[in-house]
């Protein structure tokens, strides 16, 4: 069932735009020179006021966190002051700002650590602005949050060697003693997703599932290995003979593009769609929803962040990359003394990677509905009755158990999926998946 698999609300430690917009930004746009301007806000195991203050800054808040442990303090004595930097999205995003901003609650009332929040104004600020903050000198960690910020770190971080900083989700070409790259093994858990959407598959005789993919880049090979896997997996297991569709789209920013994408899709009976583009599919999600209002069933897959709330009806689960629990874990090396650069990989084991639960759905929801981005009528109450519902209709035992038993095998360390290096090799086990052969994506 449902409950089987994702973490808990505890685990969650009480995220629509995923993090691959974040990545196709990347390619698109560099750092630049002009002085930041930046919102910043302040998280402290203490109730304080604030104003705005600092060079460039358009706006301060401070929202207070309280403790009953003593304050985290290094060798020097002070409390440990950590500083989250935010993509240009900032905090509200519905993606991994806020999942960033869960982990650095979760340490500022665990730790008993003061982590401040800034937003740069414009990507061309961000290198400016983490020089500015750098220079500073105030901080005992700074953590960027997302693939844009590889640049300005990688340019930084070597004129300050005594600064410590933290990015997730991405990771310099060569190690630098004082960057701990935080990265994640995607397909672990887009072999889950496989697992569920061949099942979702069968279950609405549907013949093939899909996934409206981004640009053709590393981060998504590994999607597409894990996803293809566990749809064969889910063959093999089953006896069944669920066709496989990965469409590759170019980008990661353009609706429609992603729109049309599905409906070839659909078109051609893949009427289960994971989404793995960014804001470019949330074009797909659209034409799922267009499929079913002229009586075409078709469901569709989340990542990243939990994006139900968008359609709960269709969208019934999101593979979840789980940025809360790579911020608390940075955070946590500076207090305990274990920080080191280099780069730490995080997948199911670590807690990096999951199955949204419904506790995470409603999080979402919630955030969702403060913003007033839920479906009109719908209640965050709503959303999760209806994905509770939903996920009992159209997922089955058989499949939660076989998800299951993967994310077993893989936390064990039984099964540990292949990297490529080159395009070549993704080629190579791509084209080995199809033909049935799961051991091709396997290390040993």
């Amino acid at each position: 069932m449902a409950t089987r698999i994702g973490a808990s609300r505890t685990l969650i430690a009480g995220v629509v735009v995923l993090l691959i917009v974040v990545l196709a930004a990347a390619f698109m746009m560099r750092g630049g020179e002009e002085a930041p301007a930046a919102t910043t806000t302040t998280t402290s195991p203490e109730t304080q006021t604030g104003e705005a203050t600092g060079a460039g800054a358009t706006e301060t808040t401070t929202t207070a966190t309280t403790t009953e442990e003593a304050q985290a303090t290094e060798a020097g004595g002070g409390q440990v002051k950590v500083l989250v930097l935010f993509d240009v999205g900032g905090k509200g995003d519905l993606s991994f700002n806020d999942m960033a901003v869960l982990g650095a609650e979760r340490a500022a009332e665990e730790l008993g650590v003061q982590v401040d929040f800034q937003t740069p104004a414009s990507v061309d600020a961000m290198e400016s602005l983490l020089r500015s903050v750098s220079r500073g000198g105030e901080y005992d960690l700074i953590i960027g949050v997302g693939f844009l910020w590889l640049e300005p770190i990688v340019n930084v971080a070597p004129d300050f060697p005594e600064q410590r900083y933290a990015i997730i989700d991405a990771a310099p070409p060569e190690k630098m003693d004082n960057v701990a790259a935080y990265v994640f093994r995607e397909q672990e858990v887009a072999a889950l997703m496989g697992i569920l959407a061949a099942d979702m598959a069968k279950n609405i005789g549907a013949t093939k599932v899909g996934a409206v993919a981004g640009m053709d880049i590393p981060p998504l090979w590994k999607f597409h290995i894990g996803y293809l896997y566990g749809v064969q997996l889910y063959n093999q297991e089953t006896g069944s003979d669920i066709g496989f569709l990965w469409t590759y789209t170019g980008t990661f920013t353009d609706p429609q593009v992603g729109k049309q994408t599905a409906e070839q899709m659909i078109a051609q009976d893949a009427r289960v769609l994971y989404g793995v583009a960014g804001l470019t599919h949330v074009g797909m999600f659209d034409a799922v929803k267009d499929a079913n209002a002229r009586g075409v069933k078709a469901l569709a897959i989340g990542q990243d962040a939990s994006q139900e709330w968008y359609a709960p009806e269709y969208i019934i689960v999101s593979g979840m990359k789980r940025v809360d629990t790579a911020v608390y874990m940075a955070i946590k090396s500076v207090v305990d003394g274990t920080y080191s650069g280099g780069v730490h990989s995080l997948g199911l084991k670590e807690g990096g990677l999951g199955v949204s639960d419904l506790d995470i759905v409603r999080y979402f929801a919630e955030i969702a509905a403060e913003q007033g981005k839920l479906p009109q009528g719908l209640t965050p109450d709503d959303v999760v009755k209806i994905v509770e519902e939903k996920r009992k209709e159209y997922i089955s035992d058989t499949a939660w158990s076989l998800v299951e038993r993967l994310q077993n095998d893989i936390v064990n360390g039984k099964i540990t999926f292949k990297t490529p290096a080159t395009h070549d090799e993704y080629d190579q086990i791509v084209e080995a998946l199809k033909g049935g052969d799961l051991q091709a994506a396997i290390q040993g």
